[in-house]
């Protein structure tokens, strides 16, 4: 060591040191250097004295850095640079995020562009390689199309990990061609990769055809003989907040060995992200379910970095980076002071360090609307009818059940009046969905019925809208519909609530329809008043963003509309006509 350089970078001072490794607590000291931890012993006021930088824990717990295997960064509406900080400020010091949300708009530019707004931040981000984009194709018209080749190129990237979630999981049982290939591809890397996936209610011999494919993990939400089943069967499962129960906490508790496992987040808007948290708002949810919080610690450190392979990181040892979380209270786990890489990034929920607006690096992404003579909108644009008409009277129309509890909507059927010219008559009888597509400038759309849910004269729109992000309308009326389309098309993309003619909240995200430019504290703001709109219209969820941005995602259970028409997630084909038939 030379004489001008300080024996240590950083050092926290009187830490009660937690072990991932054997559950202990023990009073010492952590000290770094050149980023990496180097001693966990107490040390004396010489090394004190000596150190670059002195934090006093005073006796707080000394936690590994977080890490979040599973999550999509444009769930938050914000860049890169803008969400690094807002989840430093939580205790999430590394991500692997699968940025198929901005592939499905811009293919494998937008992942690049991601790869390099994320370049030199406190916050590690790291990316999966989405393997659906689209998600089911022929049967919806997206921005792009990943292919293997792509896979390839993207793999070699040292930032990459491995295969985003694979949630075409019906076509990987089907031995479809297009899937087998992006999973070949993946599984030919010549390095060790994740394959991630996702796949609700899959068991039995189905399961077994996806596991053997390669697909390693899942995050969806499961019943808990689904979840048993998968996990004796060697699958990594990543619990995400609307998964967690005290059913699930006890039988995982239950079990003869406890089985390694990760708390994530997957998609946390903005502003939910400043009222709640992130991992650690997930961690609380766990462990107030009857989760031990000594094994929460361990989800959320030690087995997510494991399962990703980053095995320089996810606990508190001599060598491993110097990430590292103090918090008073092992059950609440609110950070107080946050390392990375150790530097000290962020101090009682606030950011000191870990990201910054990076101007112009996105100009290429506005303007990304393609929607044609269709723009501005009339109510007109919004009438419903048959083609072709047929005869009058009631007809019997396919349709997608609405439920509060999650984003799977059910096959059903609802009965509408229809006149000799094919007008349906529905307002009052059931919500209308028009999905649009935004890429070629035709504007090529289809109309379905969403039962289950009444709207007071209002209507959602949004080209945050999984996966294909086509502009998704849903409302009870033409007049409402039409201004909440315009003002997102007003925009350049985003979310938009309105009652009649009149606009009660808007978010703006001109950046590829899906990302806002602002800053954080602006983006959780807007974003709230949206889901505040929303909720005072009547569309009640506990992730209200998700749940319209669903209605389009065809691999999720069990009906859901594209812009070609509705579409049966199970059979992944077209709903059949003749669901729709003439009743006497």
């Amino acid at each position: 060591m030379t004489a001008d350089r300080p024996a240590f970078d950083l050092v926290v001072r009187g830490a009660r040191i937690v072990s991932v490794h054997t559950g202990e607590v023990t009073p010492g000291d952590v000290a770094v250097r050149d980023g990496r931890i180097v001693s966990l012993r107490p040390l004396d006021a010489a090394a004190y004295d000596a150190a670059a930088e002195l934090v006093d824990a005073c006796g707080m717990y000394a936690l590994p850095g977080f890490v979040d295997a599973h999550l999509h960064i444009e769930s938050s509406f914000l860049t890169p640079a803008a969400f690094a900080p807002a989840v430093l400020a939580r205790g999430t010091t590394t991500v692997a995020a699968d940025p198929h949300e901005i592939a499905n708009v811009g293919g494998v530019a937008g992942i690049r562009a991601m790869l390099r707004e994320s370049a030199g931040l406190a916050l590690d981000i790291f990316y999966l390689v989405p393997s659906c984009v689209p998600s089911v194709p022929g049967l919806e018209t997206a921005g792009a199309s990943i292919g293997p080749g792509d896979v390839r190129a993207l793999l070699r990237h040292p930032r990459v990990l491995g295969l985003g979630e694979v949630m075409d999981y019906r076509g990987v049982v089907a031995g479809d061609a297009r899937i087998a290939g992006v999973l070949a591809a993946a599984r030919s890397a010549g390095r060790q990769l994740r394959i991630e996936g996702h796949a609700p209610g899959l068991r039995g011999s189905d399961l077994e055809a996806f596991m053997a494919a390669g697909v390693t993990t899942d995050h969806t939400k499961n019943a808990l003989d689904v979840w048993r089943e998968k996990i004796r069967l060697g699958m990594f499962a990543q619990i995400q907040a609307k998964a967690v129960s005290a059913e699930l906490m006890a039988a995982l508790a239950s079990l003869p060995l406890p089985p390694p496992f990760a708390l994530v987040t997957d998609d946390v808007a903005a502003d939910a992200l400043v009222r709640e948290g992130h991992l650690d708002h997930v961690a609380r949810l766990a462990i107030e379910a009857g989760l031990d919080p000594l094994l929460a610690v361990r989800a959320l450190t030690l087995w997510p970095a494991r399962h990703l392979g980053l095995v320089d990181r996810g606990a508190l040892s001599p060598g491993l980076r110097a990430d590292l979380v103090l918090t008073d209270d092992l059950r609440r786990l609110a950070p107080r002071v946050v390392v990375a890489a150790g530097r000290v990034v962020a101090r009682d929920g606030r950011a000191v360090a870990g990201g910054r607006r990076r101007a112009g690096r996105w100009q290429a992404w506005r303007d990304s609307l393609r929607l044609g003579p269709a723009v501005p909108f009339a109510p007109a644009a919004f009438a419903w009818r048959l083609a072709p008409p047929g005869r009058a009277g009631i007809r019997r129309l396919p349709a997608m059940g609405w439920n509060g509890l999650d984003n799977h909507t059910e096959a059903v059927a609802v009965d509408l009046p229809v006149a000799a010219d094919g007008s349906l008559d529905w307002i009052g009888r059931c919500l209308q969905v028009r999905m649009i597509e935004r890429y070629t400038g035709r504007a090529g759309q289809a109309a379905g019925a969403l039962v289950g849910l009444a709207l007071d004269d209002a209507a959602i729109a949004t080209t945050y809208s999984h996966d294909s992000h086509n502009l998704t309308v849903v409302g009870c009326s033409p007049e409402a519909m039409a201004t909440a389309a315009n003002a997102v098309v007003e925009s350049g993309g985003g979310i938009a609530v309105a009652r009649g003619d009149r606009v009660l909240a808007r978010l703006p995200l001109p950046i590829a329809g899906i990302l806002s430019d602002r800053p954080l504290a602006e983006v959780a703001d807007r974003a709230a008043q949206v889901r505040a709109a929303m909720e005072s219209v009547g569309w009640r969820h506990f992730n209200p963003f998700m749940n319209v941005a669903t209605l389009g995602l065809l691999v999720s259970p069990a009906r859901k509309l594209s812009d070609r028409g509705m579409v049966d997630v199970e059979r992944r084909a077209p709903t059949p006509d003749d669901a729709a038939v003439a009743l006497p």
